[in-house]
């Protein structure tokens, strides 16, 4: 006789059975092509910039716009730095000071050179970046560009993830993530609000202030709502936050037990799970509102955890434990055309890559009385159903979610610091923490 126990996936619980455990696969090729890291690096030098004023403020500011250009273009997944400690002692702010041959020689090496000065007057910010090509002694500059704001320091690294965003979009052909957000849980005085920080960790700020248990966020395309779970007086309901007016706005959040909302690419439409009207939890979708209501799954055993295909918004892919343990699943979004897509194992926390190639989710292929399972980070391809694990023996990791350009994914981790947010590359490389202390988790990345 089986042994039955009480597991919870993907914030919601069900009681499950033990299920044999898949075969393994190695690592391939294909996850860099289609992830857009398979290129080789660009070799880019970011100079310090040239202060352009004697204000008081004009070095502290300096020092925040230079760290936060070298680490976002260092975090693009697609250059090789030079670092700080081989570039030339140089500190060029015009065309004529660039001395490229110099940045092009040992030990440098640099293809590109960003530089450029920074001016603080009369309470003004003021920046402009030049990106050259080391290597065209005709004709160099392949970007310039001006930037003025508020002198602050929040501002220094606006302006340096704006202009990190143009040099990464304008070599990497796709748009950078410097200026994405990422929103979360944040556990703390016994309650749990919805937060949100940079991408790469930096100004973490509340979303929320319910004194209550809020999960699942999930922010609109337009980045103007939050949609998320949260438990009150008739129990677990969809809440929406306006970001626009701080404060939360009307959802009609069906009876039941309603969890794990996710939005369509288009904004139109929301997925969610809830147990009404029979008391097992199935996938619906409804508008923006909360209203017209469409059933997708009719089947006995809990169906939670939507996510939509972001390229197409015509599938949605879930979680299910129809068959006993949970498992990943695709389906047309009216329902039709019903796929699993993983064998075996403890699935959960589906996250569609923007391409709509990949599938990123949690697992534990090994899970069962007496495995020595864990829980990692996989990426399945779509199509053809191969897939890698990306992380290995580091606690359990959960809640996968893909930067808009399809190169990193952000994570929680649950280990020796505790619950901790993560990033990597979407092939597994460079994985670093952005959170530390306290218990965050549930990460969702905004689209823009």
């Amino acid at each position: 006789m089986k042994k039955m126990r009480l597991f919870s996936w993907g914030g919601s619980s069900a009681l499950l059975l033990s299920l044999v455990t898949a075969p393994s696969a190695h690592a391939q090729d294909w996850v860099r092509t289609g992830t857009n890291l398979g290129a080789q690096r660009i070799r880019i030098a970011a100079a310090n910039f040239k202060p352009g004023s004697a204000d008081s403020e004009t070095g502290s500011l300096k020092q925040v716009f230079d760290q936060t250009l070298f680490t976002d273009l260092q975090n693009a997944g697609i250059f090789d730095m030079v670092s700080k400690s081989m570039a030339p002692p140089l500190t060029p702010g015009s065309q004529g000071e660039a001395q490229l041959a110099t940045w092009a020689a040992a030990p440098a090496n640099a293809e590109m050179l960003a530089f450029g000065t920074l001016t603080v007057n009369g309470g003004q910010l003021a920046v402009t970046g030049f990106l050259d090509d080391t290597k065209n002694t005709q004709s160099p500059q392949v970007l310039g560009k001006q930037y003025s704001e508020a002198a602050s320091t929040q501002s220094a690294r606006h302006i340096a993830h704006r202009f990190a965003d143009e040099i990464i979009e304008r070599l990497g052909g796709l748009p950078g993530i410097a200026e994405t957000t990422i929103y979360y849980v944040s556990a703390h005085s016994g309650t749990k609000e919805i937060m949100a920080m940079d991408y790469d960790g930096q100004s973490p700020r509340a979303v929320t202030h319910l004194g209550t248990i809020s999960l699942s966020p999930h922010i609109s395309p337009d980045n103007a709502r939050v949609a998320f779970s949260s438990l009150g007086k008739q129990g677990w309901s969809i809440r929406m936050y306006s970001l626009e007016l701080n404060r939360p706005v009307n959802f009609n959040s069906p009876a039941g037990t309603t969890l794990s909302p996710a939005w369509s690419s288009n904004g139109a439409q929301v997925a969610f799970s809830s147990d009404r009207p029979a008391g097992d939890s199935e996938i619906y979708v409804s508008d923006a509102a909360g209203n017209g209501v469409r059933r997708l799954t009719s089947f006995h055993g809990p169906d939670v955890s939507p996510c939509w295909n972001p390229k197409t918004n015509a599938q949605i892919a879930w979680v299910s434990g129809r068959t006993g343990l949970p498992q990943i699943y695709t389906m047309d979004s009216d329902g039709a055309n019903v796929m699993r897509m993983t064998d075996g194992g403890y699935a959960t926390s589906p996250s569609w890559s923007p391409n709509g190639q990949f599938l990123a989710y949690a697992w534990n292929r090994k899970y069962g009385p007496g495995a020595p399972g864990g829980q990692d980070i996989y990426i399945m391809d779509v199509a053809s159903r191969r897939w890698i694990q990306l992380t290995h023996d580091a606690g359990r990791n959960d809640f996968p979610t893909w930067s808009p350009d399809g190169r990193h994914i952000a994570f929680q981790r649950e280990g020796e610091g505790g619950l901790q947010i993560w990033t990597m590359l979407a092939d597994g490389s460079e994985q670093q923490p952005l959170t530390h202390g306290g218990s965050f988790s549930q990460p969702n990345w905004s689209l823009k």
